[in-house]
């Protein structure tokens, strides 16, 4: 799947491990580089779908964005590039079809 971030800090963090355990930590760092590992092979959000780190739609205002786990409370934000983003007839998003996202942010929204 094709990787976009929507932050230089966010790219940055990812190509350079050591900058990134300096940053957030060794934990975290390693989830993240995991996590980015992880989207990198799938084809298709689909792919990611009920692997470790509970890859999950967002709702209310964060209504089409992507999570999932690093370290508790963080989650790893991202948005699909289609947009439109594809959908069925019922309204919901049909993540075979999303085969490239835009990472962008690190955060606790649970805790906004």
């Amino acid at each position: 799947m094709d990787i976009t971030f929507g932050t230089n800090r966010l790219e940055k963090l990812a190509n350079d491990y050591r900058r990134c355990q300096k940053e957030m930590g060794q934990n975290r760092a390693m989830l993240y580089n995991k996590r980015l590992g992880d989207l990198r092979n799938a084809h298709t959000l689909e792919d990611v779908r009920h692997l470790p780190g509970h890859y999950h739609e967002l709702t209310g205002d964060r209504k089409g964005q992507w999570a999932c786990d690093l370290d508790q409370p963080y989650r790893l934000i991202f948005v699909p590039h289609q947009m439109p983003i594809p959908t069925d007839e019922d309204g919901k998003y049909i993540w075979l079809e999303i085969t490239g996202v835009e990472v962008i942010e690190i955060t606790d929204y649970h805790g906004k």
